[in-house]
């Protein structure tokens, strides 16, 4: 999914060409966008569904657009999805998964050491069929006030409803690390050590602190958090 202006085309076609290189026979590559503009020829763009949140002015809905690729017909898609963040890089084959069984796997949240046994998923990479979920954006859309009060964002109320169905599941540890926690050498070794790809990766999530770009250029927008660049980064994260 791409919507504004945060991420250019580029991501997208940087994204198709990481898919082609690391999954095996044919597939369907499709961007739900408000922006066509300037994206491949070999990705299928398709309008985001309407949400139907209602904000306050100047708030915008954020991630929670997600929800809506669990439309009962999303523009007719059928099949087995995986859905990958524009802003990942794929660093190794995509074939295994596709080959977990699953109702529905995502990525175990690592966002803080303590949330370890807690349930959420981050939604960075997730897998599931074409209109198999309906019920969690139905549910969302006529309990938005509810939902929002209960979960800070569409990751964890995605991770409790599928879990209370005893449909979720995780992908295996170390598939989906963390540039963030995972890739960065520890202090004060990461001011003479890149940041690297963790042994046994196959996407890296960027998330909180920096993209791509940014990894590759060494920067980051927290103050007195170095990184040398991640010259891997180039080696990927390419059309």
């Amino acid at each position: 999914m791409k919507w504004g202006t945060k991420y250019g085309p580029d991501y997208v076609n940087r994204l198709y060409a990481m898919v082609r290189r690391h999954l095996s026979g044919d597939f369907n590559f499709v961007c739900l966008t408000d922006d066509s503009e300037g994206i491949r020829s070999e990705v299928q763009c398709l309008p985001i569904p309407p949400l139907n949140l209602q904000l306050p002015p100047g708030q915008r809905d954020g991630a929670w657009k997600k929800l809506t690729t669990f439309e009962h017909d999303l523009h007719g898609l059928r099949g087995t999805a995986l859905f990958l963040d524009v802003d990942v890089v794929v660093v190794g084959s995509l074939d295994a998964f596709f080959e977990v069984p699953g109702e529905f796997l995502i990525i175990h949240d690592y966002a803080r050491p303590w949330r370890t046994a807690r349930i959420t998923g981050n939604s960075s990479v997730y897998r599931f069929e074409l209109g198999a979920h309906s019920d969690v954006l139905a549910y969302f859309r006529s309990h938005m006030d509810e939902v929002q009060a209960g979960f800070r964002n569409e990751q964890a109320f995605l991770s409790d409803f599928l879990h209370r169905q005893g449909k979720l599941a995780y992908w295996p540890e170390g598939w989906c690390p963390s540039f963030k926690y995972h890739g960065i050498p520890a202090w004060p070794t990461n001011y003479w050590r890149e940041p690297f790809v963790p042994e046994g990766a196959r996407i890296v999530v960027f998330h909180g602190e920096c993209n791509p770009p940014d990894a590759l250029a060494g920067r980051r927008n927290r103050a007195f958090r170095y990184i040398r660049p991640a010259r891997w980064v180039a080696k990927y994260w390419k059309s």
